[in-house]
């Protein structure tokens, strides 16, 4: 059997239905898939690399239509929204207000025994919930257990008084830790032990990130690839983290100083990842 170079560098066996899945998700027809595992399978030798893989998959998947492109790239997307993973809260934060609760980032809260910085907290039904993000720049970090350790202890400290904010005299009622890679097995145990909840790419099975972000398309603009990563950047300085913000308020596109051309293209871009949905 072929064995492929993960991006940790341990070679494991080509799993065809792991590839064959994620051109499903990018939106490609059957037709479409079947000619790109053929492409793919015709150029790939023993020792080949995911990052190889990945390359040549996005460039057949580019030529047949942008769209299947940016949703194929979705997890390099969310590591665009680093280096420090500002970006990616506020990214998570988009989700949750779309789903109808409200949201407020990065606050300072006062614990019964000291104070903690808390990226998000959101409230719907008079429920607050606060969410720790924990940001990986690379495809191959993970969140251990120590994770789901140190923020139970914050949360203790912080649910055992009231507070401001949303309104006056406030509890904290649960916690989300959420990641844009992965839970090591035993962070995923302690945490359900334990009574937080976690969010990754690929956990909970039925509701993890990369299903919510398709089945709500609510893409990054960092998926787009009519956008150079300057311009991305500069949209994201101007709070257009999402594929849809840039649908409604398209005027941050000249903001940057683009073309009416290349806005064309991008808006055309965008519509067509949003329609997939």
């Amino acid at each position: 059997m072929m064995k492929i170079i993960k991006h940790s560098g341990h070679k494991v066996p080509f799993d065809k239905e792991k590839l064959k899945s994620s051109l499903k998700r990018s939106g490609a027809s059957s037709d479409l898939i079947k000619e790109s595992l053929a492409e793919i399978e015709k150029q790939m030798y023993d020792g080949i690399t995911t990052k190889e893989i990945y390359k040549l998959a996005f460039e057949i998947l580019k030529k047949a239509s942008s769209g299947h492109a940016a949703r194929y790239n979705i997890r390099l997307a969310l590591q665009m929204l680093g280096p420090a993973g500002f970006f990616f809260e506020k990214f998570i934060s988009k989700l949750y207000a779309a789903d109808g609760f409200k949201t407020k980032l990065n606050l300072t809260l006062q614990g019964k025994c000291v104070s903690h910085e808390v990226d998000i907290a959101v409230m719907k039904n008079n429920k607050i919930t606060m969410i720790e993000c924990k940001f990986h720049g690379s495809k191959e970090g993970s969140s251990d257990v120590k994770v789901p350790m140190y923020i139970l202890s914050r949360f203790n400290d912080l649910k055992a008084i009231k507070h401001t904010i949303f309104s006056n005299s406030e509890t904290i009622d649960s916690c989300i830790i959420v990641t844009n890679n992965r839970f090591t097995k035993d962070a995923q145990d302690f945490a359900n032990c334990s009574g937080i909840s976690i969010l990754s790419w690929d956990y909970p099975q039925d509701n993890n990130l990369k299903n919510i972000i398709d089945r709500r398309a609510l893409y990054p603009i960092t998926c787009l690839t009519t956008l150079s990563m300057i311009e991305k950047e500069k949209l994201l300085i101007l709070d257009q983290i999402l594929v849809k913000d840039l649908i409604s308020a398209p005027d941050s596109l000249s903001k940057i100083g683009l073309s009416q051309n290349r806005i064309k293209n991008i808006l055309n871009e965008a519509a067509e990842i949003c329609k997939h949905r």
